[in-house]
């Protein structure tokens, strides 16, 4: 029977090999006493296994307070693999990930423990379509090749009317724009119903759209309870509308895939919350199987943060989940990665060079609407920022040559 594998980053004061099997029983067949229906027949099948531990440092000091341990105790870190059979969840998302995380992070042998990455068998590449779109439907919906795909954010977050949004967006679509999309604090606001604000922003995507043949991608988000989101969709789908955008750790991952699974419009995936699940290096999940899970429920696009980023995330880090959104998994699409927080132009450059790729969504908020031209300005200075990134120009020759970016520099640069 297939297995699935998982690899954790853990700390414990307790011997790595026990701390690990506890892990190990307590995620599958066992408890913390031994139980008369446990029996060895029953553990063979259903028992998750320790596959591999690998000792590394240990420290006077834990991670995160939590387990019992004597005076003076120390620490010890390591990275582990246990396998469980599919059999004990088969292709159900949901238990799937109770059971690679759920009680996990609270049992007490634990100072410390991350989920790293997810090794899935052949089986689940017949039971996941994943996303339908992903880079390049992506790309082809919105008229792109050869470049990444600019993109930006609606702001104000929240308080525009629909024909405010909606004259904002025209403007973005004249400049050549190729995705907008809803903050994620915007849905369906007291001054912005979600319908009014669809049909006053289709209006000017489908009229520049039958005028140029360039038809704007915009992410309408539909988030919201499971009946609401299938009726909005439907609503856009009606509405000639490209795309939508879920903000996946609140709408969870059934509601999820239940509005990946409608197939018609490219879904992008933000992923606000991200730090709770991340940001302590001793606790919650790393991107590579963050990703892996969403990419099975069908999401196209998915945030990864940008380099030199307004928030806490490394550079590494970035470059990590981009890599991770790129790789093949199994035949399925890969999801396009969406760069964002703090973007302008004058990223692009170590963008590239640390990851030799176009196939981003590139999103600039207040680098294309503070730009002094305005947002048209900053719009072709993105642009301009990533062809002179391709070219092997500097960014003092790209400002140089491209007087738009050149203003982005003066306004950008030392921030």
């Amino acid at each position: 029977m297939e297995r699935i594998i998982a690899k954790y980053y853990i700390e414990t004061p307790y011997e790595l090999e026990k701390a690990a099997a506890v892990l190990a029983g307590e995620q599958s067949s066992g408890t913390f006493v031994a139980v008369p229906g446990e029996t060895e027949e029953l553990k063979q099948r259903f028992a998750a296994r320790v596959e591999k531990i690998t000792p590394m440092e240990s420290v006077s000091e834990p991670a995160i307070p939590g387990a019992t341990a004597k005076p003076g105790a120390m620490y010890h870190r390591a990275n582990i693999e246990v396998s469980w059979s599919i059999e004990n969840f088969g292709y159900n998302l949901p238990v799937m990930v109770s059971t690679l995380q759920g009680n996990l992070y609270e049992i007490t042998q634990f100072t410390g423990l991350k989920l790293m990455d997810i090794e899935l068998p052949s089986s689940y590449a017949d039971n996941f379509i994943g996303p339908r779109f992903g880079i390049a439907g992506s790309k082809k919906s919105a008229g792109v090749e050869g470049r990444p795909m600019i993109g930006t954010i609606i702001k104000p977050s929240i308080g525009l009317s629909p024909a405010e949004t909606a004259a904002l967006v025209k403007t973005l679509a004249e400049a050549g724009i190729d995705f907008v999309k809803d903050d994620e604090l915007q849905s369906a606001a007291a001054n912005s119903k979600f319908e009014d604000r669809v049909d006053a922003i289709m209006r000017v995507i489908n009229d520049h759209a039958h005028k140029t043949g360039k038809k704007v991608m915009y992410a309408f988000n539909l988030s919201d309870e499971v009946d609401n989101m299938l009726r909005r969709y439907e609503y856009l789908v009606k509405a000639g509308a490209t795309c939508a955008m879920v903000s996946i750790n609140s709408v969870g991952l059934s509601g999820t895939k239940k509005i990946c699974d409608q197939g018609e419009l490219v879904i992008h995936g933000h992923r606000n919350g991200w730090g709770m699940l991340n940001r302590h290096p001793l606790l919650g999940i790393e991107f590579p199987a963050y990703q892996k899970i969403w990419r099975l429920a069908g999401v196209d696009q998915l945030h990864v943060n940008g380099i030199a980023n307004k928030f806490w995330e490394s550079d590494d880090s970035v470059v990590r989940s981009i890599e991770a959104c790129l790789k093949p998994l199994f035949n399925q699409q890969n999801p396009i990665p969406v760069v964002s927080s703090g973007q302008w132009g004058g990223q692009a450059f170590e963008t590239w060079r640390r990851t030799q790729t176009t196939d981003l969504l590139y999103m600039a908020g207040g680098g294309i609407m503070a730009h002094p031209d305005g947002p048209t300005g900053g719009v072709i200075a993105l642009q301009q920022a990533w062809e002179g990134a391709v070219k092997g120009l500097s960014l003092a020759q790209t400002a140089q040559q491209y007087p738009e970016f050149g203003h982005s520099v003066e306004k950008f640069g030392n921030k």
